[in-house]
Formats: structure tokens, C-alpha cells, sequence
């Protein structure tokens, strides 16, 4: 909140640990540049997330720099967000560039990214159906041996190649100093993009890493979906801002939900969504 606040030069009370309300009037977003210092290893995606949605109001470039967690629990990926959101954003004329300048796992953070967001005017967005070329993906470990890596690619790699599709993933030794830990995140790609992602951690084998990502993105294939269970609910923000756009996912979740009613709260636009949470569903912004 303070973040969104700052860029567009608008009003927050009642920020403060352990407070039960909070209190926002934005301004006008106007673009500039700006640094955001977590101080932990909170996610540097999801700050990006809120940044990224009030940034379609902008009427400058905004030039974002954020530094925490780029590969943690319970949020996108620095890769992820790269890799998947923005290219589908995209297709609704959304026009950013996001750097992977450092990586930060939990608990030491130290991550460091940075986004280009170009003033830009949403348009609807119709994508029902997945038609996949290739997979890609990154496997990448800090202050570990580099077969950790290799190990998390190899066995992602192995059941990727199960759908006949190309799949090259590429093997980092994530430079830096701060802390240790390991990654994969993996995308389809075609004319949609679809993601999965998983984190290392003290006792978890390499191979279940990337055998987790490798067999959440076969099912996200195989479903035939336009969107992972992920894009599924970060889509809905832009879909309201567009308005007469419909896509499918091949999970409605709660996450999607909330969305949604805020979506409508927040905007006026009504949404219709035909399928159960849990499975999949078409998502319409009306």
C-alpha cells in the first residue's frame, strides 16, 4: 500500500503494525522513478503485482526498482512474472520490460529487481484455448553445489519430454553472497503461456523440485486451458480495466473469487463465470 501510495502521490493512514483498518485516497499516477526496500525476504512480486495495476492509469513511464524476495513461498516468481504474466498482459497492450537484477530466497532476501512500465491503454482479451509450441524453463540454486541445479532440470526435463513438445531448461549458478537456496520455474509456450514453480529447501530432494513444477505445468497442458490456475485470478484486475474480454482457466480459485467481487466493487464491471471452484471455469468480463 505504501508502495502504490508513493507512485501515485496519494493518501494512506493507518499503516502501522497491528492496525485493523487502513485508509487510501490514490492521486494521479504521473510515472517517475522509484526504489522499494522490503528489508526482508517478502516478495518482490507481489509489490510488483499492485504497482503493475495501478501503473495502466499512468500517464508516464515508470521505472521501479524493488528489493526482497524474487523466489519465495506463496508468490510469483521473478521468472514467473517475466515469463508468463507479462507476455499474456501483453496481448492486452500492455507494454512492460522486467529485470532479474539479483535473486533473494527466504530468509535473507537481498533480491533485487527492476521494472519498465510504458503508459498504455488496456483492450479486451479473448483466449479460450491453449495451443503449445515448446516449454522452457530456468533451474537455479545459490551457494549450493551447481548439480542441485543440474539435478531439479534433469528431472523436470524428464517428464516434460513425456509430451513430445521441445523442452530446454536452463541451468543457473545465481551469483551473489546473501544466503543459499534453490528454484525452478517452467513455462509453455505458444499462444498462451503457462507456469509452475517450485522452491528448494534444507531436506527436499533436487529431483522433487523440479519434478513438482514439471508435473503442475503437465496438468496445466493437458487441460487444454488458456490460463494456469495462477494467471487465473491475476488476469481478472486488467480484465476489469478492459472490459468484453473472456478467457478460460484450467482452476477457478478462491483467489480468483476475491478478485472478482473486488473487481466488481471496485469498478462496476459484472463478471460471469461458468464452472465450480476447483475445477476448470470461463471467466468473462462483461
Amino acid at each position: 500500500m505504501r508502495a502504490i501510495a508513493e507512485i501515485s502521490n496519494g493518501r494512506l493512514s493507518g499503516d502501522e503494525l497491528g492496525s485493523m483498518e487502513l485508509e487510501f485516497s490514490p492521486g494521479r499516477v504521473s510515472g517517475g522513478k522509484f526504489e522499494f526496500d522490503i528489508k526482508t525476504a517478502g516478495s518482490t512480486g507481489l509489490v510488483l503485482q499492485a504497482i503493475m495495476i495501478a501503473s495502466t492509469a499512468s500517464r508516464g513511464e515508470l521505472d521501479v526498482t524493488v528489493r526482497g524476495g524474487t523466489d519465495v513461498l506463496w508468490a510469483p516468481t521473478a521468472d514467473y512474472l517475466r515469463e508468463v504474466t507479462l507476455p499474456i498482459l501483453g496481448m492486452m497492450g500492455y507494454t512492460a520490460k522486467l529485470e532479474l537484477i539479483e535473486r533473494g530466497y527466504y530468509p535473507e532476501g537481498g533480491g533485487v529487481v527492476n521494472a519498465t512500465i510504458e503508459p498504455s491503454t488496456l483492450r479486451p482479451l479473448v483466449l479460450e484455448g491453449a495451443e503449445i509450441h515448446c516449454i522452457r524453463g530456468v533451474s537455479h540454486s545459490r551457494n549450493l553445489p551447481i548439480r542441485v541445479a543440474e539435478r531439479q532440470a534433469e528431472s523436470a526435463r524428464r517428464i516434460l519430454e513425456r509430451t513430445g513438445l521441445d523442452v530446454n531448461i536452463r541451468v543457473e549458478d545465481a551469483s551473489g553472497s546473501l544466503g543459499r537456496g534453490s528454484g525452478i520455474t517452467l513455462w509453455a509456450e505458444g499462444n498462451t503461456r503457462l507456469g509452475a514453480t517450485s522452491l528448494g529447501k534444507p531436506g527436499k530432494r533436487a529431483e522433487l523440485v523440479g519434478a513438482e513444477a514439471a508435473e503442475e505445468l503437465l496438468g496445466f497442458i493437458e487441460s487444454g486451458r488458456a490460463l494456469d490456475r495462477y494467471m487465473g485470478d491475476q488476469i481478472i484486475p486488467y480484465m476489469a480495466i478492459a472490459g468484453n474480454s473472456r478467457v478460460s482457466t484450467c482452476e477457478l480459485t478462491l483467489h480468483a473469487e476475491t478478485n472478482i467481487m473486488l473487481a466488481e466493487k471496485i469498478t462496476r464491471r459484472k463478471f460471469r463465470v461458468n464452472g465450480e471452484r476447483g475445477g476448470p471455469a470461463r471467466i468473462e468480463a462483461l
